[in-house]
Formats: C-alpha cells, structure tokens, sequence
C-alpha cells in the first residue's frame, strides 16, 4: 500500500499502487507509467527537479526514456531537494517555490506556486502527440504540446523575427535559421514563468500547422470569375516584349523550384506583375496569411490595402505576416501588384484557416523530429528572475571586451589592406570615437574561401595591418565562414575525416563568386571538426593578433533561396544524426568549436564572436548576434526594434544589427552616385541621408553599435559632409555612446553577474502595466533609458507611451512627465525622443575617442530625483577573464528620497590597474529644478577614495 506522504526516496526505488499505475521516485526525478490508448500517446512521463524553480519534463510514448542528452542545457546542475505525494488522481512534485502535479491517468501536468494557484498548466488529456517518423534510418518522433493559455496571457521571445511582431499571443512563428531569421525557442510568459523548449529540429509556436496553398485554403477564381486559379499578367517596360496573361493555379515561387513555374523567358527584371482574382472561404473566421517577397510588393484582400508597399532584394527574400476575417462562401477580391527586382526574383502568397478549438489562443509547440519530448519549465516573480533561470539551464552570459561596447565601423567590403587602415586613420583624424573595424568577405584569393590566405595583391602585410589597427588604438574583427572551396586544403583535411557536407559537392552546386566555385560547410556538429575548424583559424589568422570573429553564414547557409528538403540534403546528415533532427542547432556548434578553441590556447584573453544565426545557450560563448542581410527601408528599421526586443528577452543579452540596412534600394545608390557627379542632394538620396541619421540615433542604444552595408558606403563623412544634421547627429549619439561608457560597462558586467538584459522590452520592468505588453517600438536600455525610435520618414514627432508606476524626465530638458499617458512628443531630425526615469542614478564619463583611452577618473553622476535609486558601478580589467577569479570592483550608490541623501558605498573589490581614487560630480534633477543632459555639467563635486560617503542632495 502506497503511503500518503513519501520522504525523497533512493535513486531507483519503485512504488506501484498496482501493476498499471505506477511510479519511480530517484533522487532527482519522478517517472509515472501511463496506461496509453493508442500509439500517439506519452507511455511515461518525467518530472526532474532541477532547482526550486527549474523544472525539466520530458515524456516518450515508448516503454523507457532514451538516454538523455542536449545541446543547449549545461552539465552538472545538482538538482535540489524535493518531496512526492498522491493527491487524487494525480501525484505531486513539491519544491520550496512550485507544485508540479501529474495526472496517473493522463501523464497531464499542472505548475502552481506554492499556494496552489495555477501558473501553467498542459491541455486536457495531457495535450501530447507523438507521431513516429523515421529519417535515414533513423527513428523518431514529430512531436506535438498544448498548454491552456488564459485570454490575458502575453508571450515574448523566440529569438529574431522579421515580420514585426512582439507579443505572440494569438500568434504564430516558424521556428528555423535563415539570413535575418533566428529562431530561440523560448518563451517568457507575463504569467512569471518562461518556458525552454528543447529541441533542435524545425518547429512552430502557437500553431501547429504549415502554411497551404492558396487552392488548399479556399476556392479560387480569375478574375473573370471562372474557378480553379488566379489570373497572372506579366508586363515590361522592354522594347518589344508582349504582355503574357495566364491562370495560376496558386501564387507560389519561393525557392530555386518553385521559381520554375514562372514565365520561362519572360524578362522579369522590368517587369509589372499583376495576379487578380479572388478567394472564398469555406468557414467563417480569422485567416493567417504570409507574404514571400522579393522587389516591391503590395496585397489588396476585399479591396483594402493589408500589405503597403514591401521591398526586399532579389537574392534575399522576406515574409511578412497578416490576418483578414472571411466569411463562408463569401467571395472577396484578392490582388497582388508584384515589381520583380531582379532577373531571379520570388514572390508567394500562402495561407491558413482558422485554427482548432484546441490550439486556438494557446499555448502550442511543434517539432519534425525528436527522440522525445522535452522542456524546462522556469519560475520566477520578474522576467529578470525567468532570464536567470533560462542562463542557469543554458549558460552564464560571459562579460563582453570593453572595446566591443564602443564603435564599429564595417562595410561590404574593405577590399583592400590601405582601405580599412585609412578609413581608421580617418576617424581618429575627425576625431569621432570608434574602436573596432570590420574585415568582411572575399579578402583571400577569389577561388580560395576557405584557405584563410590573403590575397597578397591587396593585403601584401595581413599582419603588418593588424598591427597598424592596433597602433591606432582599434581592434580588428574578421569573416570566417563554416564554408571552403573543394579545391583548398582545407576542405581536403577535413573531407578526409568525413566531417564535410556532401550534397553541394555531389550536385555541383556553385556560388555567386566569379565564374561560380563549388564548395560546401563542415559539421560543426563532430567534435572532431570543430577542433579542426578552430586549429586551422589558430594556424592562419590567430598568429595576426585579430581581436574578434565575425561567423557568417552560421544558420548554416550552404545555398540561399532552397527548399525546405533541400536545405536539410545541404546540411547533413550530421554528425549526430539526421539533418531533420538537428536542423536548428548549428550556430551553437560552431560558436563552441571558437570559443573552446580560444580559450583554450589563450585562456587569459576575452573571445568576441559575432553570429548571423545563434540558439538557446549562445550566449555562454560570449556570442553576439546580429539581424542579418534586412533591407533598408523604414519598414525593415522599424522591425529590427521588435526583432531586438524579443531576441533579448530569449535570454542571449548582446544583439545588434546593420545600421542602415545591408540590401540597398536601387533608388538610393542612384542617389549617391548622381551626388558624387554634382554634389547636390536629389529626394532619394535626402531620404537616404535621413534614414541612416535616424538608424543610427536608434543603434547607438543597442547592446552593440554597429554600423554595416552595401554601397553607399556607411562611414559618418560618406553619409553626409559635416554640417549636415545627419552628420551632425550621428556624432552626438557616438560621442553620447562614448561619454555612458561607464554606465554601459556596468550592464556588460551585469549580464554576468545578475543575468541582466540591456535591451529591454517596457515589459520586463513596467510588467504591472497591461498597456505595455503590446508596445514593441519603445525599450529600456538599461535601468535608467527609455528610448523611442522615430522609424518614418519626415516624421518630426511620435507618440510615446510613458509607462506607469514612474515619472520620467526628458533627456534634453530635464523637464518631468507624468507616467501612465500617451503623449505626442517632439522629434526633431537631429534628436531621438528619450526619457530618463525616476530614481535612475547614471555615471557619465570623460570624453574618449576608444574605450581604453583614459579611466574615469572624473564622473559626472546625474540622479534623478522623485523615487530611491540604486545604481552599482562596475569595472575590471576590460580585456582578460580575471573577473571570474574575483577580480573586479563595484561601488554601490543609493538615493533616499525621503532623506535626499546620495550614498557612495565603500568600494568592494579590486583589480589591477583599478582607480584608488576619483571625482564624482553630482547633479540632481527634479521637477522643480529641470536639467537637461549635458556631459560636463557643474554640480556638487566629491572627492572618493573608495570609503562611504553620504552627501544631502537637498
């Protein structure tokens, strides 16, 4: 007879109510034995306690779980002690914060706090599917989970999208890596809990289901009214060409394939292309539609415009998503105006009815192909306390190098040794801080990727550049790609070992270089390969003293514009298994294969890699990302705000993005060279100016500042000369940049030590303020800023929510508004709206043209008066990883509003070449006394020597 209450129990020992009832408590894990229906269904489901309030489950339909191993989740967490009971049907999992029950009869489980209230809970029945699958021999399961979801729950996270989406509620994402795309799949719930999501294959939140064909949605009809396709007619602006009419059975050219099917011959480049029609739907509802497009692109449902104008470049196409209500049986018009940009282009329309009762508004997770199911459940009363959670299962952020937290000058490309060393020599004679300077693509021989040579005609001194960069106080970042030509020894060395893709070779597949190279990527899922991937970087580039490693490519993209199939045939089978199984997970390998490599030849000197796809636990390899190839317009500006945000709150702390967008429009670079001939500004290239003047005010609040893309070039003087308020701004918000370096650092350190967040979405801190779960084009950065990006061109005002809970301050007046209303506020061509809140204590450093020129040895502490404050300045030695051996200092500040005193607390800590003492000059803004923000502004000054000090504010 089972008792009522049971001690934690010995690893292994077995309690059964009765032969098909039964469960075994180890010394981390509770596993229940189900009685399954039928074959879809969990046989055993485990409940393993990993802390308080982490939380592992993990389910199979097969008799015993398979040995359990991840990729994201770090060894070695000691599970914490727990206690097992029966209450009714269901037995429950108690920790010192949570309750986790499971259902004996249905595997279902439930989350509540320690009071019982239901944090999470899974569907009814358990809400798992299983549907076996196999893949090259390999067998699986396409696994399937469904969580009730309360109507006022708010989802963020899942990584980098570009559809411009923030709050997933109601919402679905497909989870893959693509140029732009990276996919997390984590979630953090306005319902203090987070929810990791372990598996590597393709998968979906919110619905389970791909997107169908236009015909597989709805009837279809031309638009004459006849059924059965949509009418397609292609004209161009060519000498000559006749128009060409035809019936589309669906608007589907989205890859290499499907691209095929449209007009053989037909010169697309200068094309008009009009599909006309219309759709009926069988069901009355809402309908979720994507958008594939490449060139310009707008959609009309029922005559409404649902799609403005979109842009994107031939070779990079983008999705984009919308819903419209229809009603059954009711026919609406649909059109689609489509300007190709290119000879290759690709356009598609797809759709999705209205989703099940069952997945509907919940929450609901997908994978092609797991061994089985699994996720990690995280509690936590802040987002804050969820992030940490997620950074204890999946790894510590690692400090960034102080110099990474300044300036970064890149482009497409330097393309010669003299080029990137005089557009350095440039800034430091301007005068415009900067640190880092970029190496991108194509420096080797034009048929040698891969070799890590340079081609000696351009860069004849590789090291001698390298030192040049250095002697003018900057560090160099390089491209390294997982990719290599067949040709190199490189690819031979590793080929010879089987750690080579072997599909692009076997079709032939070539590149876009030159006359087109044939050339494939490693496995970075062999340890083996990686070892060899980092020992070939450390034989051929290390040795240059480069400071950084800029991994593209890394989703990986052996071809761009494949099918889904296809891209798996390129990139596998791996190491591990099949493609299917491990299709997301590629980043994170490779980023390893750095990051030990690094450190383990030189153990004492910071890594530094930037990513274009990452995963759960890419911050543990001190791994930064960016949003990839976007385009440059307003549109794509404005996404990178929410695609920042919710790949933030995924928990990897440091992203940044091109400033100005990578893909230009032609109109743009038309622009510039009509410019270089006559030196006078035509509208688009007026509007280009003010573009990158309007990014840039928003990146310099990015963790990382970081300006890159095709011609036009992208330095501050080849924006606009001097004088011109696009320069002129780009220069403030540098030097703004520069002059919070100590403000900044501190959040570098943060991100370690309090597993802190730097982008911000308003949510993490103003979570008790329901209005702000759906602002995506506002953030913190950091504790102290609220930044307002104006992304619309000839906008010189936006509106501005002012969250609750706080008063805020405006930056440039120091005038005080009141929290919790909606303003219209100023927005001049020059200035980004921005507002410092109650209680914020921020340190403004001494002018600097590079992160380590001078300490700051005198501090301009700005506090803002009207709540208490607490502010901890951090700093170490900028460069090594002494701080995690405990060599670091911080001094902690507090203001007391009702006393209006500031503290300076006695130093804690030291390192060497540390500061023994300082000056601190205070100025306190209140709503009586506004200040606007000033970087050497005069206030009460204050010698510090490291001992407490409280000084009267008042």
């Amino acid at each position: 007879m089972i008792r009522k209450k049971l001690p934690l129990l010995a690893a292994g020992m077995l309690l059964a109510g009765c032969a098909s009832k039964s469960y075994l408590v180890t010394n981390d894990s509770v596993v229940v034995t189900l009685n399954k229906k039928n074959a879809t269904e969990a046989g055993k489901v485990r409940v393993q306690v990993l802390k308080d309030e982490l939380v592992h489950i993990s389910a199979t339909p097969d008799a015993e779980f398979p040995k359990d191993s991840s990729l994201i989740i770090v060894p070695g967490i000691i599970s914490t002690p727990f206690k097992v009971k029966e209450v009714k049907d269901s037995l429950e999992v108690t920790t010192a914060k949570l309750r986790v029950r499971v259902s004996k009869a249905d595997g279902g489980v439930r989350f509540t706090d320690k009071d019982g209230k239901v944090i999470l809970a899974e569907k009814a029945g358990g809400g798992k599917t299983f549907l076996p699958i196999e893949i090259e021999g390999k067998k699986g399961y396409t696994v399937k989970q469904i969580f009730d979801s309360p109507a006022d729950e708010a989802f963020f996270g899942l990584g980098q999208h570009q559809a411009d989406e923030f709050n997933y509620k109601g919402k679905s994402e497909e989870l893959f890596q693509y140029n732009t795309k990276v996919s997390v799949p984590f979630i953090v719930s306005n319902k203090n809990y987070g929810l990791l999501w372990d598996s590597y294959a393709l998968s979906r939140f919110g619905d389970s289901r791909p997107y169908q064909q236009l015909s597989q949605v709805f009837k279809i009809y031309d638009k004459n009214g006849q059924p059965g396709s949509i009418t397609g007619t292609y004209s161009s602006t060519d000498a000559g060409v006749q128009t060409l009419v035809r019936q589309e059975p669906n608007i589907f050219f989205e890859d290499i394939k499907s691209i095929k099917a449209l007009p053989q011959g037909f010169p697309l480049k200068n094309a008009n292309v009009l599909y006309e029609g219309s759709i009926e739907a069988p069901a009355s509802g809402v309908y979720k539609f994507t958008l594939y497009y490449a060139g310009y692109m707008k959609v009309y449902v029922n005559n409404q415009l649902v799609v403005g104008e979109r842009w994107r470049t031939a070779w990079n196409p983008n999705s984009y998503k919308f819903t419209f209500p229809l009603e059954a049986g009711k026919r609406v018009p649909l059109r689609i105006e489509w300007q190709p940009n290119g000879g290759v282009s690709y356009c598609g329309l797809r759709a999705l009815p209205p989703q099940t009762a069952e997945e509907k508004d919940n929450q609901v997770w997908w994978s092609e192909m797991n061994n089985k199911m699994d996720y990690y459940f995280v509690y936590g009363n802040t987002m804050d306390e969820i992030i940490k959670g997620y950074r204890t299962l999946t790894g510590k952020s690692q400090v960034m190098p102080k110099w990474a937290m300044g300036y970064w000058q890149s482009r497409e490309r330097y393309k010669t040794q003299d080029e990137i060393v005089g557009t350095l020599r440039e800034f430091r004679d301007r005068k415009i801080p900067i640190d880092n300077i970029v190496l991108d693509w194509n420096y080797w021989n034009e048929d040698a990727w891969g070799s890590h040579e340079f081609d000696k005609s351009r860069f004849p001194n590789p090291k001698g550049m390298v030192d040049d960069i250095h002697n003018l106080n900057g560090r160099m970042m390089i491209s390294v790609w997982p990719k290599f030509y067949k040709t190199t020894e490189h690819f031979k060395e590793f080929d010879q070992k089987g750690w080579m893709y072997q599909q692009a070779i076997k079709d032939n597949v070539k590149d876009w270089v030159g006359p087109g190279y044939v050339g494939s990527f490693y496995d970075a899922y062999s340890a083996g390969a990686r070892k060899l991937f980092w020992k070939q970087m450390r034989e051929k580039l290390y040795p240059l003293g480069i400071d950084a490693w800029w991994m593209d490519a890394s989703e990986p993209n052996v071809l761009d514009c494949t099918d889904m199939d296809y891209r798996k045939a390129l990139c596998g089978p791996t190491a591990l298994g099949p493609s299917t199984e491990y299709f997301n997970a590629y980043a994170l390998m490779n980023a390893e294969a750095i990051y030990d490599g690094q450190r383990g030849v030189d153990p004492d000197k910071r890594v530094f890699l930037l990513t274009r796809s990452g995963f759960a636990g890419s911050q543990r390899y001190s791994t930064a990302t960016w949003s990839g190839d976007i385009a440059t317009r307003w549109e794509d500006m404005k996404a990178q705000i929410a695609a920042g945000l919710n790949f933030s709150i995924a928990g990897v702390p440091y992203w940044t993005m091109d400033i100005g967008g990578f893909c230009v429009e032609d109109r743009y670079v038309a622009g510039q060279l009509a410019y270089n001939k006559d030196n006078k500004e035509n509208a688009d290239y007026k509007e280009w100016r003010e573009l990158n003047a309007r990014w840039f005010q928003f990146g310099a609040f990015a963790p990382l500042y970081r300006a890159h893309g095709q011609y036009p070039y992208r330095e501050p003087w080849n924006i606009a000369p001097k004088g011109h308020p696009a320069y002129e701004s780009i220069i403030y918000y540098t030097n703004l940049r520069y002059r919070l370096m100590p403000y900044i650092y501190t959040m570098a350190g943060m991100t370690y030590f309090n597993d802190y967040t730097i982008m911000r979405p308003l949510v993490m801190d103003f979570g008790t303020d329901k209005k702000v779960e759906n602002v995506s084009d506002q953030f913190m950065f950091g504790p102290a800023f609220m930044v307002c990006p104006v992304y619309a061109y000839g906008a010189r005002n936006r509106e501005v929510y002012f969250p609750e809970g706080t008063n805020w301050y405006d930056y440039y007046t120091g005038r005080q508004v009141k929290g919790g209303q909606k303003l219209t506020v100023d927005a001049p061509y020059e200035r980004i709206p921005l507002y410092i809140r109650e209680g914020a204590i921020v340190p403004v450093g001494p002018e600097i043209q590079y992160t380590s020129e001078k300490p700051a040895e005198e501090v301009v502490l700005y506090v803002y008066q009207g709540q208490d404050g607490d502010f901890t300045l951090y700093e170490d030695e900028g460069v090594n990883y002494n701080y995690e051996k405990g060599q670091y200092a911080r001094i902690p500040f507090h203001y007391n509003e009702a006393a209006g005193t500031l503290t300076i607390d006695a130093r804690e800590g030291e390192f060497k070449g540390m500061l023994k003492s300082r000056t601190f000059t205070i100025v306190a803004v209140n709503k009586n006394n506004p200040k606007a923000f000033t970087f050497d502004a005069k206030g009460k000054s204050v010698k510090y020597d490291g001992t407490k000090q409280v000084i009267s504010l008042k």
